[in-house]
């Protein structure tokens, strides 16, 4: 038995350093994200279109490997994305609801991969927006059952509406 406590002891000193690593990655990356601030409002506007799927990560724009950790928007979740008049709202279990107005995003398109996801040819739709900051997010969902281009569709309708429009 003792013949195998310096195996043991180097394999438990090899996972305790990944473990450590990984925290202080996660750590780094958190200090790094901390002047991003998502807007949490109340969701106004009537409702134009709702979707579930799953959220998957937020970047920052045009750099899909850069994971933003974002209060609420951190890590992998379950979504329920609500299209209004005036913005989009995400709604995932367990954090509170964030509430993007129209004239803070920048558009919507469809992405095949980011940050820990592949999925198929335009999978993802992604939603670009501006933080509390002025730093332009984008942030990426799966759809589970319905189009991705019905969403991508019902937030290019909502930037075209004119100032104001929203209720």
């Amino acid at each position: 038995m003792l013949d195998y406590l310096p195996g043991i002891a180097f394999f438990v000193a090899v996972i305790a350093l990944v473990l450590f690593a990984m925290w202080w990655g996660w750590r780094a990356r958190r200090k790094r994200s901390a002047s991003v601030v998502a807007p949490q409002a109340p969701v106004r506007g009537a409702e134009v279109a709702v979707f579930d799927g799953l959220y998957v990560a937020t970047t920052r724009h045009g750099d899909p490997l850069d994971r933003l950790v974002v209060p609420g928007l951190a890590f992998r979740s379950r979504v329920h994305v609500t299209v209004t008049s005036a913005g989009v709202a995400l709604a995932m279990p367990g954090s509170h609801t964030l509430f993007l107005d129209a004239d803070r995003i920048s558009g919507a398109g469809r992405a095949t991969w980011t940050i820990d996801r592949v999925v198929e040819r335009d999978g993802l739709v992604l939603i670009a927006w501006r933080s509390d900051d002025g730093t332009i997010c984008d942030s990426y969902i799966r759809l589970q059952t319905a189009s991705p281009d019905a969403l991508v569709s019902a937030i290019d309708d909502l930037k075209a509406l004119p100032t104001g429009a929203e209720q």
